[in-house]
């Protein structure tokens, strides 16, 4: 009879503990999401392209070209801390440095909803949608955008607003124009807007050129969506100390493009690139260069509803004078250009977060 009283007790108690176990397990589920730690990824870019100079063919910039492979890394470690890493396969570096042919690997404490801190190797943190987008995401781009070298180690700082529509992020790197470990720093600071039909990237910039002498920047990145189109214009004005401010150095980048529909997006752009200051300190558009491009393109999308494989083609023509002998952009030249890019999934591991 005891016994049998006994194996009652127990039995209850059993239910009661797996219930409370079960309890828990619910609760656990209701303060935990669920986090990527780690996510790898890999991208390439093969295109086959022609390029004319006054008419004639430039056998060495013509042909099959690999034009990007990336490796992508980045995860959450915890509900404060998640990390970021993008490395440039096909770009070389010094044997000194690894670190050259690596865009970006910094490390990003979240303090709440709208605070965060940033500390590695990032994104110069300067304005424009031209300058903001992948590089293997471009296809014909200003003379600007091909000589800033736009990756540089320092820390930042991000605030976001209630409602998230906009960020502000003050940021202290190493120089751009850093070319030969001289100590020199640039100084930025950004707002990211997000707004339905109008969203923004804009920048102050000064950017060290030699010790204790600046090049100061305005860039104004505008977007505008309509329906299916899209408008970005980009607006950058330079200027180094002693020289007239206003459009004496400046570019300008404008961008219309269209989904056709959820597979097919055609676009036109127009990049302008002017200095006639007569002062050195502006190493991405020489004094003395006045350069227009335009051209014209298309993206598919074969698979639906996913863009990890895309083919594009398109063509540019470029007239002005470059000033600088070594520049992308030449007076007369003429590009085609077809090609593919894809992006494969390595790895992706997920944790719990806890709330």
């Amino acid at each position: 009879m005891f016994l049998k009283h006994k194996s009652n007790f127990v039995k209850n108690d059993m239910k009661k503990i797996i219930c409370t176990l079960l309890m828990a397990v619910g609760a656990s589920c209701v303060c935990a999401q669920e986090s990527k730690l780690v996510n790898l990824q890999a991208e390439v870019r093969f295109d086959y392209q022609r390029e004319y100079l006054d008419g004639d063919a430039l056998k060495a910039n013509s042909g099959f070209k690999g034009k990007y492979m990336n490796i992508i890394l980045n995860g959450e470690i915890n509900k404060h801390f998640s990390y970021s890493y993008r490395q440039r396969l096909n770009k070389a570096h010094a044997d000194q440095s690894f670190f050259d042919a690596t865009d970006w690997v910094y490390l990003t404490y979240k303090a709440n909803d709208n605070w965060k801190f940033s500390g590695g190797k990032q994104v110069v943190g300067i304005g424009g949608y031209e300058y903001d987008r992948a590089p293997i995401d471009l296809y014909f781009c200003s003379e600007y955008w091909n000589n800033i070298p736009c990756y540089q180690f320092g820390v930042s700082t991000t605030y976001t607003t209630n409602d998230g529509n906009d960020s502000f992020m003050a940021q202290i790197c190493e120089s751009p124009f850093n070319y030969n470990n001289e100590d020199l720093y640039a100084y930025n600071l950004m707002w990211y807007g997000s707004h339905g039909w109008f969203n923004t990237i804009w920048s102050v910039n000064l950017q060290e050129y030699t010790s204790g002498k600046y090049i100061y920047y305005i860039a104004l990145g505008n977007e505008f969506k309509m329906g299916n189109a899209k408008l970005q214009l980009d607006f950058m004005n330079r200027a180094t100390d002693n020289q007239a401010f206003f459009l004496k150095d400046c570019s300008v980048m404008g961008e219309l493009s269209y989904m056709v529909n959820d597979k097919l997006n055609v676009y036109g752009k127009v990049t302008y690139d002017v200095n006639n200051t007569n002062r050195p300190g502006d190493f991405c558009v020489m004094s003395g260069t006045e350069l227009t491009r335009i051209g014209a393109g298309l993206e598919y999308y074969p698979l639906k509803g996913n863009r990890n494989l895309r083919f594009h083609a398109f063509g540019c023509y470029t007239t002005g004078d470059n000033a600088n002998e070594a520049g992308a952009l030449l007076n007369d030249q003429t590009i085609f250009d077809v090609g593919v890019k894809w992006k494969i999934d390595l790895l992706s591991l997920t944790n719990q977060i806890f709330k």
